[in-house]
C-alpha cells in the first residue's frame, strides 16, 4: 500500500500547483504591422511545445519550464520557415522565477529579429501574468 500524505500537505501541494498553473507567458509578436498575442503556461515536457506560424517567414515558440527549479526558465525561439525546414535564427532564455519585468516591454524588452534570406523583420516583447 503506497504511503499517504496528510491532508493539509496534499492540499498545500495542490494549491502550489494551481498557483503555478495560473502563470502565463504572454508575448505580443508584430510582423508586418499585424500584432498577434501568444501565450503559454508551464510545460512538463518542453520538447512537445510547438511553434506558431507568424506570417509566411517566421515561426515563434514559447517554452515555460518551472521544474526542475535548478534549470527553470522561460525560453523564446524564433525560426525562419525555410523550404528545407525551420532554421533557428534567435533564442532568448530568462531564468525563472524572473528577477524583474518592469517597464513598457515586460521582461524581454522590445526584441527585433531579422530573417536574412527573405529580408523579413519580426518584433516581440513578453511579460508574465498571474503572479
Amino acid at each position: 500500500m503506497p504511503p499517504t500524505l496528510p491532508l493539509h500537505l496534499a492540499l498545500a501541494g495542490l494549491c502550489a500547483l494551481g498557483a503555478q498553473a495560473q502563470e502565463q507567458v504572454r508575448c505580443a509578436v508584430d510582423y508586418g504591422g499585424e500584432v498577434r498575442n501568444l501565450s503559454a503556461g508551464p510545460s512538463a515536457d518542453p520538447y512537445q511545445v510547438g511553434s506558431t506560424a507568424i506570417g509566411s517567414y517566421f515561426l515563434f515558440r514559447i517554452v515555460f519550464e518551472t521544474e526542475p527549479r535548478e534549470t527553470a526558465a522561460i525560453k523564446l525561439y524564433t525560426y525562419a520557415d525555410r523550404d528545407e525546414g525551420p532554421t533557428l535564427i534567435h533564442q532568448a532564455s530568462y531564468p525563472y522565477p524572473l528577477r524583474s519585468q518592469s517597464g513598457r516591454y515586460g521582461f524581454t524588452g522590445l526584441q527585433t529579429v531579422y530573417e536574412p534570406m527573405r529580408d523579413g523583420e519580426l518584433q516581440y516583447w513578453c511579460h508574465l501574468e498571474g503572479k
